[in-house]
């Protein structure tokens, strides 16, 4: 069997056990939800929640509340995580609470209005109420709201035997852990050991003699974008974290990095569309339109911008028909161009690959992609109007014309984005309306100008 048709015979599956927890929830079966719900995944529990109407969402939840877990919560969207707690029993979300590790209950409760976060967090243990609200009070986005503050340390003094006999007569670790990290006597980080280094070296080998190279600390102020830049960047796996005085408080693992870096990503996808990058298939239709509302309108004046462009050249266009036939073809050219190269910046930007340093380079060769696509397309298109209406100078305008908007669009789809940039404005929000004013624009102005001073 083909993997295409794996995914569909697993969709099909998929749909068939929503439909059935669906049809026991009507009829209050709960026995019969808890036997469907039973062997799915806590991210597959949370895709459900998420997939189903708020009213099938609140009587799946009475039915079945008890089986839900602080993994489960985790993997809630942001979006329907507060209707999800407020549905459930308060004993219930306490015991899911407990099961988290510091960073995942900080995730849910810097999303949640007042109210419910005070009930989380007197449900929580002292050690763990003080360690999340010490971490609440770093800035959003910041490492020290992403780190867990369940850190396996050693003195740097230690030899092998002492750590892992220290490992297994410890009462709690945290679930998941990579490093052991090595402190001094003011508990200030200076490396860390892998574990697979430390169960294959003998015990008499000291710490300091199996230290990893790729050792990095992070302050808890910073941007967690920038975090999840250096795990990408330097292959990392966790990073202590670091308060103003040097001194270890938490530590990031991989997964809270990757976790950051994917929703940087989504975020940007939205935002190139203008689309709120909060918004989510469980909003509502007022919160869709108002999400996406701003960016439409900022088009619609972009649009008026270009059309009276258009209105400079009516006569002219009254004049010879064909002028009206082949304009969109220019300006959706220039538009798919633009929207190419803006991509290219965007994405370069997020990146951190397009600096000050390669911008001359990056910008030269834009250009010349534009020059050279608006080169043979432009001899397309004048064939093709050559051909279509008989008249030699306008295949000569339509050639021309293409080749200038081409080069605009690849110059406005790189500049504008580092423009925007510059001035500290989210180029993945705001290049789309002015990239695509500029093609339109430059489009119209060359096709028409042309046309007025070489056809008419």
């Amino acid at each position: 069997m083909s993997d295409e048709m794996a995914v569909m015979d697993e969709d099909k599956v998929h749909a068939d056990r929503v439909g059935a927890i669906l049809q026991a929830v009507e009829a209050g079966q709960a026995d019969r939800v808890t036997e469907l719900m039973e062997p799915l995944h806590a991210a597959d529990i949370a895709d459900l929640l998420e997939q189903i109407g708020g009213s099938d969402r609140r009587a799946l939840l009475q039915l079945w509340s008890g089986q839900i877990d602080g993994e489960i919560l985790s993997e809630i969207d942001e979006s329907i995580r507060e209707e999800v707690i407020a549905s459930l029993p308060r004993e219930v979300v306490a015991e899911a609470m407990r099961e988290l590790d510091t960073d995942d209950v900080v995730d849910i409760l810097e999303d949640l209005e007042r109210p419910a976060q005070d009930l989380i967090l007197g449900a929580l243990e002292l050690a763990d109420r003080v360690a999340v609200q010490q971490a609440l009070s770093y800035p959003e986005y910041s490492a020290g709201r992403l780190m867990q503050r369940e850190v396996v340390v050693a003195p740097e003094h230690w030899s092998v035997g002492e750590t892992i006999d220290f490992l297994r007569e410890a009462e709690s670790l945290p679930d998941q852990f990579y490093h052991v990290i090595l402190v001094d006597p003011r508990m200030k980080p200076v490396g860390y050991v892998t574990l697979g280094r430390l169960l294959s070296s003998r015990r008499v080998v000291g710490l300091r003699a199996i230290l990893e190279d790729t050792f990095r600390t992070v302050p808890a102020t910073e941007a967690e974008e920038d975090v999840a830049y250096l795990f990408n960047q330097y292959h990392l796996i966790s990073a202590p974290v670091v308060d103003d005085g040097g001194r270890l408080v938490g530590v990031i693992t991989i997964d809270d990095a990757m976790n950051v870096l994917d929703e940087e990503h989504e975020a940007d996808m939205l935002r190139l569309a203008g689309v709120n990058d909060e918004s989510s298939l469980s909003d509502t239709v007022w919160e869709a339109a108002k999400g996406r509302a701003v960016w439409l309108f900022v088009n619609l004046l972009t649009a008026i911008l270009a059309s009276g462009v258009i209105s400079l050249f009516a006569a002219d266009i009254n004049k010879m028909v064909a002028l009206a036939v082949l304009m969109p073809i220019v300006a959706s050219m220039g538009g798919n161009a633009g929207t190419q190269s803006m991509t290219v910046a965007v994405r370069a930007l997020a990146t951190r690959d397009l600096t000050a340093q390669n911008a001359g380079r990056v910008v030269r060769r834009e250009v010349l992609v534009g020059a050279l696509n608006g080169l043979v397309f432009g001899l397309v298109l004048a064939g093709v109007a050559g051909l279509w209406f008989g008249v030699p100078m306008l295949a000569l305008v339509i050639g021309l014309a293409m080749m200038f908007t081409l080069v605009a669009a690849a110059m406005g789809g790189i500049l504008i984005p580092m423009a925007l940039e510059r001035f500290e404005i989210d180029p993945a929000l705001a290049s789309g309306p002015f990239v695509t004013t500029v093609t339109d624009v430059v489009a119209f102005f060359a096709f028409l100008g042309l046309a007025s001073k070489v056809l008419l």
